[in-house]
Order: C-alpha cells, then sequence, then structure tokens
C-alpha cells in the first residue's frame, strides 16, 4: 500500500500538479488541510480516493477535523493538528493518537516534515505542499505490515 501524503497546500493548484507528476503509483491521498477543498482538485488529477481533514484555515469545507482511517491492516488518524498545539510540539497529538489506538498519525499546520515515532507509532506530517520550495510524503506499508515514510521535495 502506497500512500500520498499533503498538507498545507493554500490553494495552490500548481503545486498539486506538480505532485501527481512527481508521485505516482499511489492507492490513495491523504490531505491534512488547510485548504482541504485542494483536496477535492487533487482527487479531479489522479484516479484514487482522496480524503481530507480540514484545517484552521478551512472555511467552507465539509471535510472534518479528524478522520479515522482503516488502511492495510492499520489504523491512520488524520487531522491538521492545530487542535493538539502541534506547533510546540507533538505530545498532544501523539497522545490523541495512542487513546485511540492508532499506528500513523498523519497531521500538517507546521509546515515542517515530520516522520518519527512515538511508542511504536508513526508521527508524519508530509510538510507543506504550498509554494516553490514545498514537500509531500510518501508512506509505504509493506506485506508484512512494516510502515515506511518517506517526503518528496516539490523542486530541488
Amino acid at each position: 500500500m502506497r500512500i500520498g501524503v499533503i498538507s498545507d497546500t493554500h490553494g495552490d493548484r500548481d503545486a498539486l500538479h506538480h505532485v501527481v507528476k512527481l508521485v505516482t503509483n499511489v492507492d490513495i491521498w491523504l490531505h491534512a488541510g488547510d485548504c482541504s477543498e485542494d483536496a477535492e482538485y487533487l482527487e479531479s488529477l489522479v484516479k484514487v480516493p482522496v480524503i481530507a481533514a480540514r484545517g484552521n484555515c478551512d472555511h467552507k469545507t465539509t471535510a472534518r477535523l479528524d478522520e479515522f482511517i482503516n488502511v492495510a491492516d492499520k489504523k491512520i488518524l488524520l487531522t491538521h493538528g492545530h487542535r493538539y498545539s502541534v506547533k510546540q510540539d507533538t505530545y498532544h497529538v501523539a497522545q490523541v493518537g495512542k487513546l485511540h489506538d492508532v499506528d500513523i498519525v498523519v497531521y500538517g499546520h507546521t509546515h515542517v516534515p515530520d516522520n518519527s515515532w512515538y511508542q511504536g507509532m508513526l508521527l508524519f506530517n508530509p510538510g507543506s505542499g504550498y509554494g516553490g520550495h514545498g514537500s509531500c510524503g510518501i508512506i509505504e506499508i509493506d506485506i508484512k505490515g512494516q510502515i515506511v515514510g518517506t517526503f518528496v521535495k516539490l523542486h530541488p
């Protein structure tokens, strides 16, 4: 299972076009908010489902604040992270992940990539998909259930 992950696109459709050229062969895309409406546009560019969470800059969206997704026998919490003070640290969002017994927490808000582990749970922030120096990510879950997150720079 290959999961494309993006966040904080802030309406940058050029970046979304670039992302779908760079990141191919994914089974699903996750958008961690801040212009979660971009998820609908992203879905029009790819042939896989796109799930979005609502960010602090999202006002006209049907996206929920937190989404729980089950893929490849793994449970994922998709959130923007602003409600969990992720700009200070990831402690609170990690505790929410532990409370809900997830394997992966995908969050955004900080615009800073994070690919770290907390008590057996992957904390993954793809950075910001906005602008020329952004990034996105890929989470791979292999047949044995191993989880690996990597980043993709939008521009070298």
